[in-house]
């Protein structure tokens, strides 16, 4: 099955995808903008504590402080809420999938019904449910397309690591397993960018007095950056609260799919705003001095932004 039928951007858009040249997907707004942003995150590493010395996020910090008791509770009944609105609508992961049936959907049911038991190992069944549904769908649409969705792996993980040994991991992965897949499906829009042009034009996306070409590199760069600061915990607090309100300026651009479709993010999101870094050790933290933080961020940018992007060119 061709992969690039099942785009992520296939959401709202009818045009067939075609690839980009590697040439022209490395224009001059392409690498200007990598290297730009590469220097801002460098600074952005000796800001960062300047800036959480503000008085607005230490009294942020003390009210969701209050919620991370539960914050659980939230990711187990959230990923079912999750699945049953998507089992309702005739999809799972994405609405772009054709409608579950049969022992899918009697699958997907019982997931449901586990995680609505507040015993542990309804919850690890659950976790097990999930992950059996997830490689089911990488055989059915290809490993792939299903990077996408990577972060159901992550709430898998997170759901049956819990009352273990290994629970601290839990978040953590939460945070790897949302970056991941961000930063993967911003590459998409530089590797097919006619199909986002497309959405642009459809929807009258407004571009800020941008050209929709480099509006379009732009707003990838956008969730790529996201993506990245959250695997390497470089405000995360702060991205997550900005990434959900992103998140909701494109639903109300692109309306009830894009709220189906997006609700697992934002609870992920919200579980992001309320964990903060506290039980996470950000890499950056590994170096000491200033010179190192500010090589470490820009460098480590480049490589996972070059990574990415010839990754997905090869297999696109």
């Amino acid at each position: 099955m061709d992969m690039v039928n099942y785009a992520h951007v296939k959401w709202f858009t009818d045009v067939t995808p075609v690839k980009e040249a590697l040439d022209n997907v490395l224009s001059p707004v392409f690498m200007g903008t990598a290297l730009a942003v590469a220097l801002l995150l460098a600074v952005l590493t000796q800001l960062l504590p300047s800036i959480m010395k503000l008085s607005a996020l230490g009294k942020l910090d003390r009210q969701v402080e209050r919620l991370r008791p539960r914050s659980f509770l939230i990711l187990q009944y959230g990923t079912a809420v999750a699945l049953l609105w998507s089992l309702l609508e005739g999809s799972l992961f994405a609405p772009e999938f054709i409608p579950p049936h049969g022992w899918i959907e009697i699958t997907i049911w019982a997931t449901i019904a586990l995680l609505l038991i507040p015993h542990s190992i309804p919850i690890k069944l659950a976790s097990v449910l999930i992950f059996a549904l997830y490689v089911y769908y990488v055989g059915e649409y290809g490993l792939f397309h299903m990077l996408d969705y990577g972060f159901y792996l992550a709430i898998a993980a997170a759901l049956g690591l819990n009352r273990t040994v290994f629970e601290k991991w839990s978040f953590p992965l939460l945070y790897l397993g949302t970056g991941l897949s961000l930063c993967w499906v911003a590459v998409e829009k530089w590797i097919y960018p006619a199909m986002s042009l497309d959405i642009v034009e459809n929807h009258h996306v407004p571009t800020f007095g941008f050209d929709p070409a480099v509006f379009i590199v732009l707003a990838a760069f956008i969730e790529f950056v996201v993506g990245y600061l959250l695997v390497v915990g470089i405000l995360n607090r702060l991205l997550s609260i900005v990434l959900t309100l992103i998140f909701i300026m494109t639903t109300m651009l692109f309306g009830y799919i894009e709220i189906v479709g997006h609700f697992m993010i934002h609870i992920i999101l919200l579980l992001f705003i309320i964990e903060g870094v506290s039980f996470y050790k950000p890499p950056v933290d590994m170096h000491k001095t200033k010179l190192d933080r500010i090589v470490f961020v820009a460098l480590n940018f480049l490589l996972v932004l070059a990574t990415f992007l010839l990754l997905y060119y090869r297999f696109a």
